[in-house]
């Protein structure tokens, strides 16, 4: 056995346990808050989490200021954020699964293309 799975030996439990007690932290803080509260939170996270990784580009301002006024609203806003572009509609996609995977709907996002 290496050294470094050696290390993990020791280690990957405690940090296992760590992680875990983090999670409990945020879990029990969310508990106190209503649930579309802690949903929007989660989705204000995965749209902070977009533009550091993926950044605005390509993103028209209508989209942008749409979605903006989404999360300024505690995401109660109505949906009318309306992916037209291909990069519109990738960052819609991940921002609706990200959604998904917090916990919340695929209606929960803004995402509306109105005639």
């Amino acid at each position: 056995m290496t050294g470094l799975a050696k290390q993990w030996l020791v280690a990957g439990p405690i940090l296992a346990a760590a992680a875990l007690g983090a999670c409990q932290e945020v879990a029990a803080a969310e508990r106190t808050k209503p649930w579309r509260v802690v949903k929007c939170e989660r989705y204000r996270q995965a749209w902070a989490e977009v533009r550091k990784r993926w950044g605005l580009e390509g993103l028209g301002e209508a989209f942008i200021a749409r979605h903006d006024g989404f999360l300024a609203s505690g995401c109660t806003a109505d949906a009318d954020v309306c992916p037209r572009s291909p990069r519109e509609i990738e960052i819609a996609n991940i921002l609706t699964i990200a959604a998904m995977n917090a916990g919340a709907a695929s209606t929960f996002p803004p995402f509306a293309c109105r005639r």
